[in-house]
């Protein structure tokens, strides 16, 4: 390691204050300046954050984003989600390694480039999608790959690429109450400040001084706290718990100081409409970011932008730097003494677990994001064990609205069990995917005449870990009571083979998994080996029931819910279309058991024999 580059290392370290917490945004910084990690930058940040050499490589080892192999200096990734496989990602990506003369997976001799491929990118609307050093490029095709080619083998800087090539559409195609507003910035803060003015007016001067240097304490707080709780706002991540009751338990926790966190680790196949709230509406997510701090008494706050995003950073410092100008965030907000919070930006580095709470907590503290053992919640020991609220892009953005506009106002929209109304990304077999935003109870057969989907056979709802619905159940509807969903919405006509579809989610899970806990490391393994297994023409009846047996083991034992949910696109496939899986196996009736001497069949070919006596006789074998 020369000078220069432990100067380099030195200015990140500085860059981020000496923080550990940071570890995962300075392993990011030394891989865009090295082009990946070396061992020796591994021990020099060892020693400058006084952290063992192991915690900083375990860190470094477990993010999909982050690289300790070999240097690259361009790093090409294919999304391999369903959609982007239906959308011919495949042979684009062997056409490119073709092109660039490298084999699939491996850093070419001259460490210029690697093509391989990643999970699902966030652009499943202009698909195929993929990721050239972390930067995003929709739309790929032969003529796309051609430009890329040819940039990446004259050694052009990815900063320095045409422009077109990084154009994401945000292709909204309906909108309602979230997308359709008409705030401005600081409408919210302004209106939950106002909540409750006059309430103390009787309060004695000691208390009423009190409350004029604490801000938190004030009537204001609590009246937006009950205005949330009045709205029924459920979050929008697909767990549906009462948001005001989060932020009350919160609020209430004795510990400080507290945090609030927003998770935009929208890491589910088939889900992008957080990339479109932080492009369209990033001023809402922070100004609903900004009321959760003026309700719960927080004076930070995190977002947690997902890796596959990266593309979106620069705008939203812009956003916040902004919004300090205007006085919305930093110390004093609104002019009101005491009302202190500011938001920091925190980029993922490839990891779908990571949009668990907990293991987001983990990765915002710079270590693997291996989701902890609950309780205790985050609203009492969240980020750095202090109380954490933390909430999705759409739920912040809800938040502020019913700041604005009152709890009654929000859920007058929706149905009795399912306030207000919900965003879908709308992907696959369609001629107008994109962003719909409904009243909650719309029906899926609704969403599919929007969309313009034709000859429907199935519907995937909230991704992998939701649930596969056939026709006959396409008039159930989008609400907490009926179908849950995080937002993912995924059309595949009678075109389309079911079992490739559950197959793509079981290498998914197989990957995506943080290998913490035995059941679900060895169980979504045996899954997808099972389902390649099927695939091949070799699987039997029995490993359709060891399939369900592996569901009732990870529902059992799995640590979180990647394990919980990983069979779940399987058995639904297998429950409603169980003839796409009965017609690969090798017989109906077939019975397992070892076959010897097809073991020995490779050493046959080896040998060149294949006479009666290179084969074992059926009574020896028995």
């Amino acid at each position: 390691m020369n000078d220069d580059v432990r100067a380099e290392l030195a200015a990140i370290v500085a860059r981020h204050g000496d923080d550990a917490t940071r570890l995962v945004q300075m392993l990011r910084d030394v891989q865009d300046a090295l082009h990946w990690i070396p061992p020796l930058a591994i021990d020099e940040l060892a020693e400058r954050l006084g952290l063992p050499r192991a915690r900083i490589e375990g860190v470094a080892g477990f993010y999909a984003f982050l690289h300790t192999d070999a240097p690259c200096r361009y790093r090409v990734l294919f999304s391999d989600n369903i959609t982007d496989r239906m959308q011919g990602n495949q042979e684009l990506m062997a056409y490119l390694c073709e092109r660039l003369w490298v084999e699939p997976g491996r850093v070419s001799e001259d460490g210029l480039v690697c093509v391989d491929t990643t999970s699902c990118t966030g652009l499943c609307d202009q698909g195929p999608g993929l990721l050239v050093n972390g930067w995003a490029i929709p739309r790929a095709s032969r003529a796309v790959l051609d430009r890329i080619a040819d940039l990446i083998v004259a050694g052009q800087p990815v900063a320095q690429w045409p422009a077109d090539l990084f154009v994401i559409d945000d292709n909204i195609r309906r909108s309602d109450m979230l997308l359709g507003h008409d705030l401005m910035p600081g409408d919210a803060l302004r209106a939950a400040l106002t909540r409750g003015a006059g309430v103390d007016a009787e309060a004695p001067a000691n208390e009423r001084s009190w409350r004029e240097a604490n801000v938190h304490a004030a009537p204001g707080p609590l009246a937006t706290l009950e205005e949330i709780k009045r709205s029924n706002l459920r979050g929008r991540g697909g767990a549906g718990f009462t948001t005001g009751l989060k932020w009350e338990a919160c609020r209430n926790a004795p510990a400080t100081p507290r945090y609030v966190v927003c998770n935009a680790d929208e890491g589910e196949p088939g889900t992008f409409k957080d990339r479109v709230l932080l492009t369209r509406q990033a001023d809402l997510v922070f100004e609903g970011m900004t009321v959760c701090a003026y309700v719960i008494g927080a004076r930070h706050g995190l977002l947690y932008l997902r890796g596959e995003y990266r593309h979106l950073l620069r705008p939203l410092q812009a956003v916040l730097a902004r919004r300090r100008a205007a006085n919305l965030l930093g110390t004093g907000i609104l002019g009101v003494k005491g009302f202190d919070f500011d938001i920091d930006l925190h980029l993922g580095a490839g990891a779908y677990v990571c949009g668990e709470e907990s293991a987001l907590i983990e990765s915002l503290e710079g270590k693997r994001g291996i989701p902890r053992n609950r309780p205790p919640y985050p609203v009492t020991h969240g980020y750095l064990q202090k109380p954490t609220t933390v909430n999705n892009v759409e739920t912040f953005c809800a938040a502020a609205l019913i700041a604005r506009h009152g709890g009654d106002w929000y859920r007058a929209v929706g149905t009795a069990k399912s306030a207000g109304t919900k965003l879908l990304s709308v992907s696959g077999d369609c001629a107008r995917p994109g962003i719909y935003e409904y009243p909650f109870g719309v029906t899926v057969r609704q969403v599919l005449a929007d969309c313009g989907a034709e000859d429907t056979l199935a519907v995937q709802i909230s991704g992998p870990s939701g649930v596969c619905i056939a026709g006959d159940e396409f008039d159930r509807r989008i609400a907490f009571e009926d179908l849950a969903t995080a937002g993912a919405f995924m059309v595949f006509d009678r075109s389309r083979d079911l079992f490739e579809v559950a197959r793509n989610f079981a290498h998914f899970f197989a990957h995506e998994s943080c290998g913490f806990c035995t059941p679900c490391r060895v169980g979504t393994s045996m899954l997808k080996a099972t389902m390649d297994k099927i695939a091949a023409g070799q699987g039997t009846q029995y490993d359709l029931a060891e399939i369900e047996q592996l569901d009732r083991v990870l529902h059992q034992s799995a640590h979180c819910g990647l394990g919980h949910t990983a069979c779940n696109p399987t058995l639904d496939t297998l429950k409603r279309f169980r003839p796409t899986f009965e017609r690969r196996l090798k017989s109906l009736d077939f019975v397992p058991a070892f076959d010897l001497d097809g073991a020995l069949a490779a050493a046959r070919r080896m040998t060149g024999r294949d006479d009666a006596g290179a084969h074992l006789s059926a009574e020896l074998e028995r």
